[in-house]
């Protein structure tokens, strides 16, 4: 019993956790968002950068998903992390496309 506690508290203190930082998919260089995004590397980060100068800023996290190699799903799994402008702010799924006018904005 002893030997498979220390086993566990070796394999934890060897095991990194991934996590996601915040970053600006908008200025950030290839190896910022390399290093800020789960599951994202320096050729994905690469072609993100590639998009953006390409076709100009991205207006949404789900724009990601235009980019060779990147799909719906490492898009979600980094939202939290993911900005456009003010780094303070993280995504949430209704600011991640685009925003239907208010509905008072005749008055």
């Amino acid at each position: 019993m002893n030997r498979i506690c220390v086993f566990l508290v070796a394999l934890l203190a060897t095991t990194t956790a991934w996590a996601s930082s915040p970053v600006n998919i908008n200025t950030a260089d290839a190896a910022t968002l390399a290093q800020s995004l789960d599951g994202v590397g320096l050729s994905k980060a690469e072609a993100i950068v590639a998009w953006r100068t390409t076709n100009g800023a991205f207006e949404s996290a789900d724009q990601l998903t235009m980019v060779k190699g990147i799909g719906q799903s490492l898009v979600d799994r980094n939202r939290d992390a993911i900005r456009l402008g003010d780094a303070s702010k993280p995504l949430t799924k209704a600011r991640a496309g685009k925003r239907p006018p208010a509905a008072d904005a005749e008055h």
